[in-house]
């Protein structure tokens, strides 16, 4: 953290310009040797200043340089910026000799990772910088700028000072037994303040589903059987030839995606590979395929043809999601009907089935509205942003109800105030991880290694 480190900040190609960011004790100095202008070392902070990179006196580039001292800066050490013509031979030349003369190339996520050490941010803040640059929607970017604005991480604070008052309770009894003013913590006394905790963990978690679908999107993957339509609904919910269509069953061998928005939130759909008995081994891999994806996905459409009957592989396959999300579509309605309805509807939820004729686009509609209902997208639009949303953070979060479990346990069974303490104040640590109070170094070199270069 002493040295000066540099890198390109925008994406590397052709374009109007390209940033290089520079941060260290020694950033000013070094960039004002390349610099043919002003000199940097004298000018006020929040400045920029025009000029010309140049190595021995021949000009690499004409320039905009900004100058920020510290410590109002992002990673709070003084940086600079150098704004120079886009384009990768420019670009890398200026990188060069910003190198050559003292600076140390950036790992990735580094700048946000001084950010964090230096007490600009805390790790929750720092994810949300990640998830701001690969927001795929208008909801995500939200729930990225408050998080970005320490309104989520505010959330956790408020948890860990009610669980800090119940720690400095207890350890005033333990500490100052003689005191007769104070309040006894007792088992009994604990009790409902656990609970609020857990109560309120539980909340967060809650509204951390809605965060996670979000800001990651609705995995939707469609199965069923050779030519029952799965290609077609994808190519006609994309809008766009995606998914190669024939009468030939089997044509779909391995998975096809693609992407839309419904309400503001992503579904991201697979096409698999028609569920069926084969020899054929390509095909036969695709159908593995398929069926494990039944586990991974938020939702499972599974399409059925209203002229084939019902068979045992069917009746499997609707078992197995039958507590899951799903919804079954009958397409190629303008066929003769050969399929038992109230043998379907005996085995799942008749609110799920949807009638359909995917060649004719009847039924789309229908379908994205009880889309919009299974996964309560309306009612995301008016609730609160304030959403943990990443994998490590829900994670952390699950594993405080555990120890809360165990809490509970032990005072069943009244095992001593202090000893019930311990796993008290292991929530408290647990909860500083999510914003970075406590972590360990293994934890905060691998997060900030998913960062881009230069940011």
């Amino acid at each position: 953290m002493n040295d000066t480190i540099a890198a390109i900040s925008t994406s590397l190609g052709v374009g109007a310009i390209s940033i290089i960011r520079v941060s260290g004790d020694d950033s000013i100095k070094i960039v004002n040797t390349i610099f043919k202008g002003q000199n940097l070392n004298l000018v006020d902070s929040h400045t920029i200043h025009y000029g010309h990179i140049v190595e021995n006196e021949k000009i690499i580039d004409e320039v905009l340089v900004s100058v920020m001292r510290k410590p109002k800066t992002f990673t709070t050490e003084d940086v600079v910026e150098i704004n120079c013509h886009g384009g990768i031979t420019t670009t890398n030349k200026v990188l060069e000799l910003l190198l050559m003369n003292g600076c140390r190339l950036a790992e990735p996520g580094e700048f946000t990772k001084r950010a964090f050490l230096n007490g600009r941010i805390d790790l929750l803040e720092a994810e949300a910088i990640g998830d701001l640059i690969n927001s795929k929607s208008e909801k995500a970017r939200i729930i990225a700028i408050n998080q970005m604005q320490g309104k989520t991480s505010n959330m956790i604070r408020i948890l860990r000072k009610k669980i800090l008052e119940v720690l400095a309770n207890i350890e005033v009894n333990i500490d100052y037994p003689e005191y007769e003013d104070i309040l006894v913590m007792t088992n009994d006394i604990i009790l409902p303040k656990i609970k609020e905790i857990e109560n309120d963990i539980k909340e967060i978690l809650n509204n951390s589903e809605n965060g996670k679908i979000i800001k990651e999107g609705i995995k939707t993957i469609i199965i069923g059987r050779p030519n029952v339509g799965k290609s077609s609904l994808l190519n006609n919910l994309l809008d766009e030839e995606k998914a190669i269509v024939t009468d030939i069953a089997g044509t779909t061998r391995d998975i096809v995606e693609g992407q839309i928005l419904i309400d503001g939130i992503l579904l991201n759909l697979i096409d698999t590979a028609g569920i069926r008995k084969t020899d054929d081994i390509v095909e036969k891999i695709g159908v593995e395929k398929s069926y494990n994806l039944i586990e991974k996905a938020n939702l499972i459409i599974y399409m059925l043809n209203n002229n084939e009957e019902i068979n045992n592989e069917d009746i499997e396959i609707l078992n197995k999601i039958k507590n899951k999300n799903y919804i079954v579509i009958i397409n190629k309605m303008d066929l003769d009907n050969n399929l038992n309805i109230d043998k379907l509807s005996s085995l799942i939820d008749q609110n799920n089935i949807i009638m359909m004729c995917i060649n004719k686009n009847i039924g789309i509609d229908r379908l994205k509205e009880k889309i919009k209902n299974m996964f309560n997208l309306e009612k995301l639009e008016t609730e609160d942003y304030n959403f943990l949303t990443n994998a490590r953070s829900i994670s952390i979060l699950k594993e405080t109800l555990i120890l809360i479990s165990n809490i509970y346990i032990s005072i069943e069974k009244n095992i001593p105030i202090d000893m019930v303490e311990i796993d008290i104040k292991k929530v408290w640590e647990l909860l500083g991880e999510i914003i970075g109070e406590t972590y360990q170094d293994e934890l905060i070199n691998q997060l900030f290694s998913q960062f881009c270069l230069g940011k």
